[in-house]
């Protein structure tokens, strides 16, 4: 008889009273039952959101994640729903985030902020950051210290602590309660648990990153700034384990779109390709096509983007002419902000975008062409008066 756990990879869900998508709560759940349910208001506006209730603080839950472009993946907003939904009316969320951040850390659910805006995703600085945790972790003493297990920083460097404090630890985490934790082993053809550890390496899309609540969301003013001017100095013999060389710069078209950041996609509404690919170019963007953009014979196959196509996970995509096909919106599902260009503005597409740009995607292509050529060469020319300023002096 099989006896292992099996967990469905489609991740159904239904957002309970908790909060909770794939997440229990044990007794000492942090939710009021008043911030079950909310009802709306007005003219369809839901209720605003209770705040998370702690008295005489005597914990901390920290959770450790890295800003890109000022703000938090999913991932790491999923990662800090966990802390949030484990705290109780004792304990305090601290997260500690590496860059600049401009996201309302109290809508995460996060009651304060330690923000070391000094720390640069793309810079290579292993040493730097742990020694940064390990002095937060020393003046805060956290119950547990909670990181998306990722490929791009966060995994590391919590591996790193683990290690350095000798600390339990669990990896790829993908269930998560006030008692335990569990994971998948064996190359998954079994289901590990354990009790929790002091740090959780929390895996992507095991936590519904909505909360009923929200946190007070309070900056430790000082903090950061005194950890970053002290830490993102020479280290001395630590730096010479390793040189930094850089990020390689290389063409976004050759960036497969399942990878790509930022895209630009046209649709039928696109009828100046070389004026749409020059746009790319200028944003260092990748290319993507509808179905309908592909068959007209403008695009490879390989640039289809929807049910039958590639399915993306852009920070950012634009649509250029694009009405926004089922097929179509079910390849885009996964992107963080949307923006559509059509002259319909109720298009289907409208619906899912973010920002919807009405006009003609022509004239909107050869405006932002020129605009960002302009963008650049002003900042081309800063960097050149700068360079002259510093030979002078």
């Amino acid at each position: 008889m099989n006896t292992i756990k099996r967990i469905d990879p489609r991740r159904p869900f239904i957002i309970t009273p908790a909060g909770l998508k794939r997440i229990t709560l044990g007794e000492e759940g942090s939710a009021d039952a008043s911030a079950a349910q909310w009802s709306a208001q007005g003219h369809g506006t839901a209720a605003a959101k209770p705040r998370r209730a702690v008295q005489d603080p005597k914990h901390v839950m920290l959770v450790v994640a890295h800003a890109e472009r000022s703000a938090l993946d999913d991932h790491a907003r999923q990662t800090i729903a966990a802390a949030a939904l484990l705290a109780d009316g004792q304990t305090l969320v601290v997260l500690l985030a590496f860059g600049e951040l401009k996201d309302d850390v109290a809508e995460l659910g996060v009651d304060k902020l330690i923000e070391l805006a000094g720390f640069d995703r793309r810079a290579f600085a292993p040493e730097r950051e742990l020694q940064a945790l390990q002095a937060c972790a020393a003046a805060l003493a956290p119950k547990h210290v909670f990181v998306p297990d990722n490929a791009t920083g966060d995994g590391d460097l919590g591996r790193r602590y683990a290690a350095a404090a000798g600390a339990s630890v669990a990896t790829h985490v993908v269930e998560i309660d006030g008692k335990h934790v569990g994971a998948y082993a064996q190359a998954g053809r079994a289901f590990a648990t354990r009790v929790l550890p002091d740090v959780i390496l929390l895996a992507q899309n095991s936590v519904e990153a909505k909360l009923p609540f929200v946190g007070a969301g309070e900056c430790l003013a000082g903090v950061g700034e005194r950890l970053s001017a002290e830490l993102i100095r020479p280290a001395g013999d630590a730096a010479q384990l390793y040189r930094d060389l850089g990020l390689e710069e290389i063409n976004a078209a050759q960036v497969a779109l399942e990878e790509a950041d930022f895209i630009v996609s046209a649709g039928n509404g696109v009828s100046d390709i070389g004026a749409f690919e020059r746009l790319a170019g200028a944003f260092g963007a990748a290319i993507g096509a509808s179905r309908v953009a592909v068959d007209n014979g403008h695009f490879t196959r390989d640039k289809q983007v929807g049910a039958t196509g590639k399915t993306v996970e852009a920070s950012v995509y634009i649509a250029f002419g694009i009405s926004g096909a089922v097929q179509h919106l079910q390849g885009i599902k996964d992107c963080r902000h949307v923006i559509a260009v059509n002259l319909d503005g109720s298009a289907p597409i409208a619906k899912r975008a973010n920002l919807t740009v009405v006009g003609d995607a022509q004239a909107t292509i050869a405006a932002l062409i020129e605009q960002v050529e302009a963008a650049r060469g002003q900042t081309s020319s800063s960097r050149n008066a700068a360079k002259l300023e510093g030979v002078a002096a």
